[in-house]
C-alpha cells in the first residue's frame, strides 16, 4: 500500500472520528439540561411521596389505622411529553415543558375511604412548604364518563447541593374502587371501534355510580364499628 494512499485514509478516519466526537458532544449537551430537569422532577416526586408516608405514620397512630393503602408514582415518559407538547402548540425546549407541563411527575395516592382523601389533601395543603395552583374535583364533580378522583397540581421546593428550586407535581388521590375502575376503564377502552359504544358508556357510567355507592357504604359500616368500639 502507498505510504500516501495510506496516510489519506488514516486523514480521512481521523476526521471522520473527530466529527463523531463532535456530533456526540452536541448531542449531549442538548440532551443535558432535559436529563437535569427529570431528574429534578424525580427529586420533587420522593419529596411529595415522603409527605404522605409521614403523614401515613402519623394518622396510623391517631386512628389506629392507615389511610392509605398504596403510593405510586410515575415520570412522563420523553414521547408522551413530546407528544403532548405538540398536541398543544408548545415549543419543544427545556423551559418550554417546565412552564407548560404540570403533570410530568405524578404521585397517586389510593386511601381507604373518601373522607380520607380530603383528610390527606388538606394536611398536605396546609404544609408551608408545598403551594396549591391548581385543584380539580373529581369525586364531587365526577367526569361525564364516571371518572373519580381529587387532583391536585402543587408546587415544592427541592433542596439540590447549591440552590433550591421549586418544581410541579400533580397528585391524584383515589380510593381503592376508584382506582379499579379508572384502571378497568383504561383497559376496556385501549381497543379503537368498539361497538355498541353507548351501551359501553352507559356501564361504565353504572359501574363507576355503583363504587361510589359502595365507598359510601364501607365508610359507614367503619363508622358503626369505629363508634361501637369506642363506646366499649
Amino acid at each position: 500500500m502507498e505510504p500516501e494512499y495510506l496516510y489519506n485514509r488514516l486523514t480521512v478516519h481521523f476526521l471522520e472520528q473527530l466529527q463523531n466526537q463532535k456530533i456526540s458532544s452536541m448531542v449531549r449537551k442538548s440532551i443535558q439540561p432535559y436529563k437535569e430537569l427529570m431528574s429534578y422532577y424525580s427529586c420533587a416526586m420522593m419529596e411529595v411521596e415522603m409527605k404522605f408516608k409521614v403523614l401515613s405514620e402519623e394518622l396510623s397512630m391517631r386512628d389506629d389505622r392507615n389511610p392509605i393503602e398504596s403510593i405510586r408514582t410515575r415520570l412522563k415518559t420523553p414521547q408522551s411529553i413530546r407528544e403532548k407538547m405538540v398536541r398543544k402548540g408548545y415549543p419543544l425546549t427545556v423551559e418550554s415543558i417546565e412552564e407548560n407541563l404540570h403533570d410530568i411527575a405524578g404521585v397517586r395516592v389510593i386511601c381507604s375511604f373518601p373522607s380520607d382523601i380530603y383528610t390527606l389533601a388538606e394536611a398536605l395543603l396546609k404544609q408551608d412548604d408545598v403551594r396549591m395552583i391548581e385543584k380539580k374535583d373529581y369525586i364531587k364533580h365526577p367526569k361525564a364518563n364516571g371518572y373519580r378522583s381529587l387532583h391536585l397540581i402543587v408546587e415544592i421546593p427541592i433542596f439540590l447541593h447549591d440552590h433550591k428550586k421549586t418544581m410541579k407535581v400533580e397528585v391524584q388521590l383515589r380510593t381503592i374502587s376508584m382506582d379499579w375502575w379508572a384502571s378497568l376503564e383504561q383497559t376496556i377502552r385501549y381497543k379503537k371501534d368498539l361497538p355498541d359504544s353507548d351501551f359501553i358508556e352507559k356501564e361504565l357510567n353504572e359501574c363507576a355510580e355503583m363504587g361510589a355507592a359502595m365507598d359510601a357504604r364501607m365508610e359507614r359500616l367503619y363508622g358503626m364499628v369505629w363508634e361501637g368500639n369506642r363506646d366499649l
